[in-house]
């Protein structure tokens, strides 16, 4: 037999395995979960040649034949902390596959606890086996801090739960219409009762005993199917509404009275959960909430892959924001679970982000602007705080931050392949826009959120997107009162505030591979090894097929840990931060190395890097404005300096604002007489630059 007729009999081979599977699967055999579990048992004590081979795994994933759970926790376990280097290359091995599926499958809920040991894998350095870092990033995008607040991690289970309930269709014959006649019993009571009963609950007291009587509460299982269920007919009934209705009919409430019952129904069900004055009342609620969320988000996804760009994403956005608000209302009995409510929901957009749902980009974007999504999370917790008390001390941060400024890097990350390629299409553009907006609220509503995660949220924005980089180092604590970066002779030492460090809310040193730290700490105390120097260029290099030669994160940490520990340095002896005490030290001869060792593609990151920390007066400012001024002065070409003058003046002729670091470096460069800046070919190399830096000298003698 030829080859080719071997590989489509070992096709059709397979097939028809998968069809027997299948029928096991059908409720009228054994069921799917039944024989999902007990694949997945058989598959854990095979022989080691199909129990580790990562092409079976994926098809068996592909298919829903696996009882995911279950797998995860083995494989989390076979992994042993990542000492098990042969499960390290098949799961490394697995994920790649996984993520080349042209609709590929979510990991990243799925795979949880497996992604957990590899993360701490990879962050102690391992490096035997290439590219597990590089598939790490590919499926988890930077975090913040953990994205799961650690006393919420026993609920994601549920969530991970929900959305592979989400997936079955192996309904008992007679569920479904179970289902809908128990729904538009609700959907009549509901609207029956409206303003009549605001508690409303005599109809969900009438409504539990008719979901008894229709076996749905008999088990978890059952209760799932309903939500489900309840989730599909809300999204055909609307998205049918709406698609045939006039633009009139289609803003008149009755295209949303399915989704509101709904909603309602789950508020009602997630705050009488469990006793109120019991210990365990607010695990049921959380549990509840994250289950229907997985669901939610599950049928959510599901949808997108089928419908593809017949998506419609108004139904999961009004489902979503309506059930926030909910939940969000004041009320005794959800109070002790604010924080876990805010930590579902924002796990719930985290899975269903742009880059894994671009269909439900805009409506993604419109919940997290949403202005009680927004106030919530963002906004002093309590109502007797005022807002000047709240922002008052540095560092006084609102618990839900770090779950914003995540939500703000999944977004931005999804725009770095369009920024990239410079693919602006119509609804790129108008998606951009209201990121810009966005910011704009940020920056004027809440700016000491922008200050504390700046770090973060610029190490995601592509490198391109400069006015959005701006929006957020423009951000300044509402308590302070900036100088006039225009008063002449401005002497960043006078400045009060000048030697105050900020606070950072990202541990940045993390991106640093732990050798590489360790031999870079080193250097900075010893400044041995004497090669390190002429090494360093290669640590900051990666495959250039991720985009890039240089990695960006890296080098954005190396320059921060750096510098924060020149800063120490300094301090410490009991000096201040100025052009003499920066010079001479191991810190600044790192930086000197980097700006003359790197190629024109690496020192432009390099000095973007450093540019990043010129922001409102602190010492960080007041360092690296300095170190980018002795880096000019001392440069041994021109070359340099030009690039440092780029770096500078790229963001100073785009729209304001502008951060005030920037304008202060760029006008001592331009007007200190010791860097005879005007001087220099490059400024003269052409009539339109040249213009351009009379037009940028005019505008830094008059304006901001």
């Amino acid at each position: 037999m030829s080859v080719g007729g071997t590989e489509e009999l070992r096709t059709h081979l397979r097939d028809s395995h998968l069809y027997v599977l299948r029928g096991l699967q059908d409720s009228r055999a054994r069921g799917a979960a039944w024989t999902n579990k007990n694949i997945t048992k058989i598959l854990i004590d095979m022989r080691d040649e199909t129990r580790w081979s990562p092409e079976v795994i994926a098809i068996l994933m592909r298919h829903r034949f696996l009882s995911i759970p279950l797998y995860d926790k083995y494989l989390a376990q076979g992994l042993e902390s990542g000492n098990n280097f042969a499960v390290v290359a098949f799961v490394a091995r697995l994920l790649k596959l996984m993520l080349a599926e042209e609709q590929p499958i979510y990991v990243e809920i799925d795979l949880y606890n497996t992604l957990e040991v590899l993360s701490q894998y990879a962050s102690l350095g391992g490096r035997y086996v290439d590219g597990v870092v590089e598939i790490l990033e590919q499926i988890r995008p930077t975090l913040v801090s953990e994205l799961i607040i650690p006393e919420n991690r026993m609920y994601l289970p549920m969530m991970q739960s929900g959305i592979c309930q989400a997936k079955e269709y192996d309904d008992p014959p007679g569920l479904p219409e179970k289902s809908d006649a128990l729904f538009r019993e609700w959907l009549n009571q509901f609207y029956a009762y409206m303003g009549r009963d605001p508690s409303y609950s005599k109809i969900y007291n009438s409504f539990m005993l008719s979901m008894n009587q229709y076996g749905f509460l008999k088990s978890d299982e059952h209760i799932s199917r309903f939500f489900r269920l309840c989730t599909e007919s809300c999204v055909e009934s609307a998205s049918r509404l709406a698609s045939n209705s006039s633009p009139e009919y289609r803003r008149n409430s009755s295209v949303y009275s399915y989704i509101d019952a709904f909603v309602k129904l789950i508020a009602l069900l997630v705050k009488n959960s469990g006793e109120n004055s019991s210990a365990t009342s607010a695990a049921m609620k959380t549990n509840l909430l994250n289950k229907v969320l997985g669901i939610i988000v599950g049928v959510l996804l599901q949808d997108h892959k089928l419908r593809q760009e017949n998506f419609h994403p108004m139904v999961y956005h009004r489902m979503l924001i309506m059930l926030y608000v909910e939940l969000s209302s004041p009320d005794p009995v959800l109070e002790p679970i604010v924080a876990n409510i805010n930590n579902a929901f924002t796990n719930a957009l985290h899975i269903v982000r742009p880059n894994i749902a671009p269909g439900f980009s805009f409506a993604w974007l419109e919940m997290i602007s949403h202005r009680v999504f927004f106030g919530k999370m963002l906004m002093p917790p309590s109502a007797r705080l005022r807002e000047e008390e709240a922002f008052a001390v540095p560092g006084r941060v609102v618990q839900s931050w770090p779950l914003y400024a995540q939500l703000l890097i999944n977004l931005f990350k999804f725009l770095d392949p369009f920024m990239r390629n410079m693919d602006i299409t119509k609804a790129f553009d108008k998606l951009f826009k209201g990121i810009l907006r966005v910011m704009l609220v940020l920056l004027h509503d809440c700016p000491e959120f922008l200050c504390e995660f700046h770090y973060p949220l610029c190490d995601a924005i592509p490198i391109n997107c400069i006015q959005l980089r701006n929006l957020v180092l423009s951000a300044f604590p509402r308590t302070m009162r900036l100088p006039d970066p225009f008063t002449p002779n401005l002497k960043l030492e006078g400045v009060a505030e000048i030697n105050a460090k900020p606070v950072i809310k990202a541990n940045y040193v993390q991106n640093i591979p732990p050798s590489f730290k360790q031999e870079l700490d080193a250097y900075m105390d010893t400044r041995t090894p004497v090669t390190f120097l002429s090494e360093l260029r290669g640590h900051l290099q990666q495959n250039p097929d991720t985009g890039s030669r240089y990695n960006v994160r890296l080098i954005n940490a190396v320059v921060l840990h750096v510098g924060t520990q020149a800063i120490d340095a300094i301090l410490n002896r009991g000096q201040v931060i100025s052009n003499s005490t920066i010079k001479h030290s191991s810190h600044m001869d790192i930086f000197q190395n980097l700006a003359v060792d790197l190629d024109t593609e690496g020192r432009y990151l390099f000095l973007n890097a450093i540019v990043n920390q010129l922001r409102y007066p602190n010492a960080h400012t007041n360092y690296f404005s300095c170190t980018l001024l002795y880096l000019f002065a001392e440069a041994n070409t021109e070359t340099i300096q030009e690039q440092i003058t780029r770096v500078l003046l790229e963001r100073l002729i785009v729209n304001r604002p502008h951060p005030w670091g920037l304008l202060v470096t760029f006008i001592e460069l331009i007007k200190n007489n010791q860097f005879q800046h005007t001087r220099h070919s490059f400024v003269h190399c052409s009539p339109e630059i040249e213009k351009l830096f009379e037009s940028v000298n005019r505008s830094c003698s008059r304006t901001m």
